[in-house]
C-alpha cells in the first residue's frame, strides 16, 4: 500500500513546513540538498516510496525496496553551534528507538547511524551538510517497515538486515512515518531550544546505545584501525574509545564494528 500523502501533511503541517511524497527517486538527501540550495524552507520533508541511487555512510549504496520507509528532512537550526550540528544523525537515532517502542519493539543503537533490533540492522541514518548552505543540514533516514526481499545482504561490519515487521507484524508505513517524524520534530525542537547541548538527549542516546561498553574496531578514513572499548559520548556527539594502553581517542567519523568478547 502506498503512503497516504494528505494523512501525512494533515498530521505533521506544523512541526514541518513542506512535506512531499514521490514514488521514486535517486536519493531523497541529493534532492534535499538541492532544494536547501534553492531556498527551501526549515523544517521541508521529503519521502520516496524507492530509491534508485539510495547513499550510505562513506558513498556507500542504500537498497531501498518498496515497503521501506525513505525520508530526508532539511533542518536549518539557527542559533546552535556548527560544532553540535552531527547531533542531528544522534537525534534520528532516538527518534527510532522511540518509534520502535511504540510498536513493542526494542531496538538499540550502534554508534552513530545505525538502528539495530537484536544484532541485525533494521535503520540508517545519514546527515549532510549542504556545502556553500550556512547551517542547512539535511538528515536521511531509511528505516526497514516491510519484511525484506530474501536476497538484501549484510551492510558494514557483516550486520544482517532485519526490519519492523519481522518483529511487530504488519504495519502501516503511513503510521509509522507520522510517528517517527513525529518524534524527530520534538526532539530537533527541545535540542534546538537548548543551543545543541541538551544533557537530557544525551543521556537518552547513552542508555540505548550498545556501543557504549562494548569492544569495537572504528575503521578510520586513514591509518589503521583503531580497536578499544568505546566508554563515552562527549557533549558534541563524538564517541571516546579507550585502547589497550589506556589512553582515550575521540572519534567523530568511522566505521564501528563491536567485536565479540571470546
Amino acid at each position: 500500500m502506498t503512503l497516504d500523502t494528505a494523512a501525512l501533511r494533515d498530521k505533521l503541517i506544523g512541526p514541518y513546513a513542506a512535506l512531499d511524497v514521490v514514488a521514486e527517486t535517486g536519493s531523497t538527501n541529493h534532492d534535499l540538498r538541492g532544494a536547501a540550495s534553492r531556498g527551501a524552507h526549515d523544517r521541508t520533508v521529503l519521502i520516496a516510496e524507492r530509491q534508485s541511487a539510495g547513499q550510505g555512510r562513506r558513498g556507500r549504496g542504500w537498497i531501498s525496496p518498496g515497503g521501506g520507509l525513505y525520508v530526508s528532512v532539511l533542518f536549518r537550526p539557527t542559533g546552535v553551534p556548527p560544532s553540535r550540528l552531527p547531533w542531528l544523525t544522534l537525534l534520528a537515532g532516538l527518534a527510532l528507538v522511540r518509534t520502535a517502542a511504540g510498536l513493542g519493539v526494542g531496538a538499540t543503537l550502534k554508534w552513530p547511524n545505525d538502528l539495530l533490533i537484536g544484532d541485525a540492522k533494521a535503520a540508517g541514518v545519514l546527515a549532510e551538510i549542504t556545502a556553500g548552505v550556512a547551517q542547512a543540514v539535511v538528515v536521511g533516514i531509511g528505516l526497514n517497515v516491510a519484511a525484506l526481499p530474501d536476497d538484501v545482504e549484510p551492510g558494514a561490519g557483516g550486520l544482517r538486515p532485519t526490519s519492523l515487521e519481522d518483529h511487530a507484524g504488519p504495519l502501516d508505513r503511513t503510521a509509522v512515518a507520522i510517528t517517527l517524524l513525529t518524534e524527530l520534530a520534538a526532539l530537533e525542537q527541545q535540542w534546538r531550544r537548548a543551543g545543541g547541548d541538551e544533557p537530557s538527549l544525551r543521556d537518552e542516546y547513552r542508555r540505548h546505545c550498545v556501543t557504549l561498553g562494548s569492544r569495537v574496531r572504528v575503521d578510520l578514513a586513514r591509518g589503521e584501525p583503531l580497536i578499544g572499548t568505546a566508554h563515552d559520548l562527549e557533549p558534541d556527539g563524538t564517541l571516546v574509545v579507550r585502547d589497550a594502553e589506556g589512553t582515550d581517542h575521540s572519534v567523530s567519523a568511522g566505521d564501528v564494528v563491536h567485536l565479540r568478547v571470546r
